[in-house]
C-alpha cells in the first residue's frame, strides 16, 4: 500500500518489498533502496538478475539436501570429503557456519527443521526417512548431532538417537562448548570449531 510518507509510489513499493525479508526494517529498506538507485543501471540489473537466476536455477543436493548448483553438492562431490561420518544439521546457514571452522572434514545431511510440535512441525517433515535410506546404503560409520542447543534441538537429537541406534554407526554429539540456547550460526569459529573437533559421543 502506498505510503503517503514518500513522494513516489515505486520507490514506496520497492522500500516495502526489502521490508519483506528478514530483520529488514522500514529504515534499512528505504537505505538499500536508495542506495540501488545511485547505481550504474548495468549493476542494478545485474543484481536483479542474479537473484533470478538463483530462484530459478539453484539445486538441491541429491544427497544431503545442501544448496547446489548441480545435482551434487561440492562438498559431497568432494573426493577429499570423508564420506564415512556425516554431520546432521537442521539448514543449510549451520553448514556455512562449521564450514567456516575448517574442523570438520565429513559431510552433511540436512534435516530442513527441527522437532517442534507447537510450531506444527513432526518429524515427517524433516528428511529422516532419506537420512535412515543412507545410512541403508552408505558407509556410514559416525554421524555428528549439530544441531541448535534449544529445547527444539535436544527434542530432535533424541528423536534421531532413538531411530538410528538400530543401525551399526557411532552416535556423537557437538562438544557443550556451544552453551544450551545458542544457535550454531551465531555462535564464534573458534568455539563451534571445538565443539564439533571434540565432538562426544551421544548420551540420550
Amino acid at each position: 500500500m502506498f505510503n503517503d510518507d514518500f513522494s513516489s509510489k515505486l520507490l514506496s513499493e520497492a522500500v516495502n518489498q526489502f521490508a519483506k525479508l528478514p530483520g529488514i526494517g522500514k529504515k534499512t529498506a528505504l537505505r538499500l533502496v536508495l542506495h540501488l538507485l545511485n547505481q550504474d543501471i548495468e549493476q542494478v540489473e545485474n543484481f536483479g538478475q542474479s537473484i533470478i537466476k538463483l530462484k530459478k536455477e539453484i539445486k538441491i543436493c541429491r544427497k544431503c539436501n545442501n544448496l547446489s548448483d548441480n545435482d551434487l553438492c561440492d562438498i559431497c562431490a568432494d573426493p577429499r570429503r570423508d564420506n564415512s561420518v556425516v554431520c546432521i544439521v537442521e539448514n543449510i546457514k549451520d553448514i556455512i557456519a562449521i564450514e567456516k571452522t575448517m574442523q570438520f572434514k565429513g559431510v552433511y545431511h540436512v534435516l530442513g527443521g527441527l522437532i517442534s510440535p507447537l510450531d506444527g512441525i513432526a518429524p515427517s517433515d524433516l528428511t529422516i526417512s532419506s537420512l535412515e535410506n543412507r545410512l541403508k546404503n552408505e558407509n556410514i560409520k559416525e554421524v555428528v548431532f549439530a544441531l541448535n542447543t534449544t529445547m527444539e534441538g535436544e527434542t530432535t537429537c533424541f528423536y534421531l538417537f532413538k531411530k538410528l541406534k538400530e543401525y551399526n554407526v557411532e552416535i556423537s554429539s557437538i562438544a557443550r562448548g556451544v552453551g544450551f540456547g545458542d544457535e550454531l550460526e551465531y555462535t564464534d569459529e573458534m568455539t563451534l570449531g571445538r565443539a564439533i573437533a571434540n565432538r562426544v559421543k551421544y548420551q540420550s
